[in-house]
């Protein structure tokens, strides 16, 4: 078992104060949106060894089998299969999607076989993965995640009275199906789109004045493009909006993000986890690269609800939130011991290499071969070699696995 600290992540749109309030730390005042605990190359965590601190990702080079186990490495080879994270939005992410295991190899195939160097502005795949993801929610969480049914978002569109929402609700009307939704949302980014950034002032400008006027049919959506509209004015990823569905996370919920699966996080605090991938089709909502025929390419127009995973309560201090792909699992446990009392007595069920990532109080973790106290924060690597888990104190840990 080893300490490990995970890597910041500065993009804009993070909160400067909710993860270094989480970490116990003073703030700097510039956006912190991430922490990952992962071995992705991009920012491996780094791990505290004998020899000092090295990245994760070499150090599991270096011993792949002891830190991994043989099930794991047969499976998905001598990588870390997850990537757990902190993620922190102050305002909307990027409209975006993330391709299927397919799909991913594929594309990433064939930008090596091109020569599209792993830096370049043009590349779109930076390796051969998908990235399904879950997001367990700390604070209040809101997201827009899935279409709607073509008839509910036409019913949305209607009476904005813009040219635009006047033609895309006919389409949906005429057309109630995945292909009628997959043409309205392709409609938003076609660089046929006439003044398009007119276009999108005069939408946001019509859901504002039927918010005011208390006769929206959904009062949330009009306030989310008039939100998304002021962090990015005339971008036509707002209107995306009026076709998807809102959703809020309370705290202790969760929601599955499958490849295909257009979404966008908006804000709130949570632990994010994912199969370790940074694969990102982005259709708009950022200053980061767009490619909108790629994102389209990968998206399903299928009509669901958000996946919302229910935990299994496994112990009466353990829940599991089981999600339906092979990388990765996420345990809760919340422990309630007296005050000073660490004696570890819960063992959490897991497999392969876990990483154990404290979320308030103190609580210790043992394995087989040793013991370690975290506080809020704080975050250990347990090896297969470690053995079992077991933990006590008082408060709260999530635990990655391999499922």
């Amino acid at each position: 078992m080893w300490s490990i600290e995970g890597q910041r992540q500065s993009y804009a749109w993070g909160s400067p104060s909710a993860l270094p309030e989480f970490l116990g730390r003073e703030s700097d005042g510039a956006p912190f949106a991430e922490l990952w605990f992962g071995a992705h190359p991009i920012a491996p965590a780094q791990v505290e060894t004998d020899a000092g601190w090295q990245p994760l990702d070499r150090m599991i080079a270096d011993r792949p089998r002891r830190i991994l186990g043989d099930a794991s490495l047969r499976r998905f080879g001598a990588t870390l299969p997850y990537l757990l994270k902190m993620i922190a939005p102050a305002q909307p992410l990027s409209l975006q999607v993330h391709p299927s295991l397919d799909l991913a190899r594929e594309s990433f195939d064939a930008e090596e076989a091109a020569g599209v160097p792993l830096s370049a502005d043009g590349r779109n795949y930076h390796d051969a993965n998908h990235k399904p993801e879950m997001v367990y929610a700390l604070t209040r969480f809101e997201a827009l995640s899935g279409f709607r049914t073509p008839r509910r978002a036409a019913s949305i569109l209607e009476g904005l009275g813009t040219d635009l929402t006047d033609r895309l609700h006919a389409l949906l009307i005429e057309q109630p199906n995945a292909n009628g939704m997959r043409a309205a949302f392709r409609a938003l980014f076609s660089p046929h789109l006439a003044d398009a950034q007119n276009v999108v002032e005069r939408v946001a400008a019509a859901c504002a004045e039927r918010l005011a006027s208390g006769k929206s049919p959904s009062p949330r959506i009009d306030a989310v493009v008039g939100s998304l509209h002021a962090h990015y004015p005339g971008d036509t990823g707002v209107l995306a909006a009026l076709l998807l569905n809102p959703v809020t996370l309370n705290p202790g919920e969760a929601m599955f993000v499958p490849a295909g699966a257009v979404h966008c996080y908006l804000s709130g605090l949570g632990v994010e986890i994912m199969a370790n991938s940074d694969n990102v089709l982005r259709a708009g909502l950022t200053k980061k690269r767009v490619d909108t025929e790629e994102m389209l390419r990968c998206v399903s127009c299928v009509a669901a609800p958000p996946v919302r995973i229910a935990p299994e309560k496994v112990t009466d201090a353990t829940e599991v939130f089981y999600v339906p792909v092979d990388d990765f699992e996420l345990s809760v446990t919340t422990l309630a011991d007296p005050p000073g009392m660490f004696q570890p007595h819960e063992r959490i069920p897991g497999s392969g290499a876990r990483i154990l990532l404290a979320l308030d109080g103190e609580v210790m973790v043992q394995t087989d071969l040793g013991r370690r106290r975290l506080r809020s924060g704080q975050a250990v690597l347990v090896s297969t070699e470690d053995g079992s888990v077991s933990v006590g104190g008082n408060g709260r840990l999530v635990q990655a696995s391999v499922a």
